[in-house]
């Protein structure tokens, strides 16, 4: 067995927007569902959403089979949880609140083995390497590395130019609600001023030759940002995706909208 190629980093140098879905249900049916939908990219939640470790590996197990890349977003950057969201097979990382380029740099040694990083070394525990069954897994691995940091304070946005420029950040994501709340807009990511850093934003990123990317949900908007430079965009949600569905139908029995429109049998 080789070592699988990062398909989510390959795809940061395409001309393509990459759109993703992000995932906050636990359980391992959910992410099996959606990994054959089509997506670019899932980011497993576990900064927001009820994931520990084990449920994270499952996901990864899960989706795997589709061939779809999975990014896992770690509540933080220390480096002994990276170290084992690594080792349970995640290559892409989305690391939350980066506010400066020594961040990002820590960040970098944490993902990497030696002599670029600090990263240990437990492949023989790790499915990452298929349990030392992957030849040259630890000479290997870096290459196959993504990392993303996050940008989601005013003060992020200050130091953006210096974060993308670190050696080792393959991409910067921007965090439209939590940015908003930072800016004094909190709850309101399509403010003025909020979208206007974002844009200012991507194009600081692309600038330093790195991808930008964001979580948008309104489909207009997540053109626009690809237009101003996003090249990966978060444009759906799998808990949001249930709720707003599973309303619509009991609205639309509820109100009666579709009384009598079918006549045929409905079998499963």
């Amino acid at each position: 067995m080789d070592l699988p190629v990062n398909k989510f980093k390959q795809g940061l140098k395409g001309d393509k927007p990459m759109w993703g879905l992000w995932l906050g249900l636990p359980d391992s049916s959910c992410a099996e569902i959606v990994a054959g939908s089509g997506f670019d990219w899932l980011l497993i939640d576990s900064e927001h959403a009820p994931f520990e470790l084990d449920s994270t590996m499952r996901h990864l197990q899960a989706i795997a089979p589709y061939g779809v890349p999975a990014i896992v977003r770690p509540e933080e950057g220390r480096t002994a949880l990276l170290k084992r969201i690594l080792d349970i097979g995640a290559q892409t990382v989305l690391v939350p609140m980066c506010d400066t380029a020594e961040q990002a740099k820590e960040l970098v040694k944490a993902v990497k083995y030696p002599p670029q990083g600090i990263r240990g070394l437990g492949s023989s525990l790790a499915r990452a390497a298929n349990w030392n069954r992957i030849p040259g897994y630890l000479q290997k691995a870096n290459d196959e590395i993504c990392l993303i940091v996050q940008a989601e304070t005013v003060t992020a946005m200050a130091n953006l130019e210096e974060i993308a420029a670190v050696d080792g950040v393959d991409a910067v994501f921007i965090g439209p609600s939590d940015l908003s709340a930072s800016m004094g807009h909190i709850g309101n990511p399509d403010h003025p001023e909020v979208v206007a850093a974002i844009e200012n934003g991507l194009k600081v990123i692309n600038d330093a030759g790195k991808a930008g990317g964001l979580l948008c949900i309104n489909p207009a908007k997540a053109h626009d940002y690809v237009a101003k430079g996003a090249k990966f965009v978060g444009i759906g949600v799998d808990t949001l995706l249930l709720s707003n569905a599973a309303k619509q139908l009991a609205d639309s029995f509820k109100s009666g909208e579709n009384k009598a429109e079918s006549t045929g049998s409905s079998g499963y």
